[in-house]
C-alpha cells in the first residue's frame, strides 16, 4: 500500500497564494504546507512511497520534489492531470486509476488531520472491506461540507454535499483507504462519472459505485480537529490545527 495525495487544484478562493503555488503547497505550519503534514502522517504510519496527483502549477512541486524525498524518506512519483483547470477532482483521482492498483491511502491536498486518521482507516481493514471513507461523526454540519448518510449495516447509502445537514451520519474528511481489489471498479466508476458531468467530485465517483451495488465502508475518526482549507477563514483555522500536531 502507498500514499496518494491529490494536489492538482489551484484554489482561486485562497489567492493571492495561489497565483504562483497550488493549494497543497500553502504553509500553513511555519514554512510547512498541507503537503508536508500530509507526507509526514504517511511516513509515521510506515509508507514508503508516494504518488502525488499534480496540475495547476505543478512546476512548484517539481522542485520541490527531491527535497520533499529527503525530508519525510518517501519515494514520491508524480502524476500529471491535463485537465486541472477545466475539470473537477473524479478525473483527478482518475488520472491515478494505475496507482489504485497497488491500494492506496488517499488523502485530498487541502485537508489538515492528524495521522490518528490514518491510524483509524489502517485499523478498520479486513472482513472484506475494500473502500473506507474516514468519517467525522461529530462536527456539526453545515451545507458545504461533502455529508454522508450511513445505511443500517454501516455501510455509505449516499454522499454528497446537497442534503440536509440534519439527515447525515456524518462528513467525509477527504481521506480513504482504497484496497487493490476496488481499483478498476472505481476507476471506472469515475470515469462514468466525469463523463456524465467533468464538474463532478470523485465523491460522486463513490455515490456510483454505492448505486452500482459496491459496498463503501467508513471508519469514524472521533473527536478530532482538522480543516478542509478552502478559503482565508478555513486558512487560519489550518494553522491554529497544524501548530497541535
Amino acid at each position: 500500500m502507498i500514499g496518494l495525495v491529490l494536489a492538482a487544484g489551484a484554489g482561486r478562493r485562497l489567492r493571492p497564494y495561489t497565483d504562483t503555488l497550488p493549494k497543497a503547497l500553502v504553509p500553513v505550519a511555519g514554512e510547512k504546507t498541507v503537503l508536508d503534514l500530509t507526507l509526514r502522517n504517511f511516513a509515521e504510519i510506515g509508507l514508503t512511497e508516494v504518488a502525488i496527483v499534480v496540475g495547476y502549477r505543478k512546476e512548484a512541486i517539481y522542485e520541490r520534489q527531491a527535497a520533499l524525498e529527503a525530508e519525510y524518506g518517501l519515494e514520491l512519483t508524480l502524476v500529471e492531470n491535463d485537465k486541472a483547470e477545466e475539470w473537477n477532482n473524479a478525473y483527478s483521482l482518475w488520472c491515478a486509476r494505475e496507482v489504485l492498483k497497488r491500494g492506496v491511502i488517499l488523502a485530498n491536498g487541502d485537508t489538515v488531520h492528524p495521522v490518528s486518521v490514518e491510524r483509524t482507516l489502517l485499523a478498520a481493514r479486513g472482513e472484506g472491506r475494500k473502500i473506507i471513507l474516514a468519517l467525522d461523526t461529530v462536527k456539526q454540519l453545515a451545507d458545504e461540507e461533502m455529508k454522508v448518510i450511513t445505511s443500517d449495516a454501516g455501510g455509505v447509502r449516499r454522499i454528497t454535499k446537497l442534503m440536509d445537514p440534519t439527515t447525515a451520519t456524518g462528513e467525509y474528511i477527504g481521506v480513504t483507504l482504497i484496497e487493490p481489489e476496488a481499483a478498476n471498479d472505481l476507476a471506472d466508476a469515475l470515469k462514468t462519472t466525469f463523463e456524465r458531468d467533468p464538474d463532478l467530485y470523485y465523491e460522486d465517483g463513490y455515490q456510483e459505485l454505492v448505486n452500482r451495488g459496491f459496498t463503501v465502508d467508513v471508519a469514524p475518526i472521533g473527536d478530532v480537529t482538522w480543516v478542509e482549507i478552502d478559503n482565508h477563514d478555513d486558512l487560519a483555522k489550518g494553522r491554529e490545527i497544524a501548530c497541535q500536531y
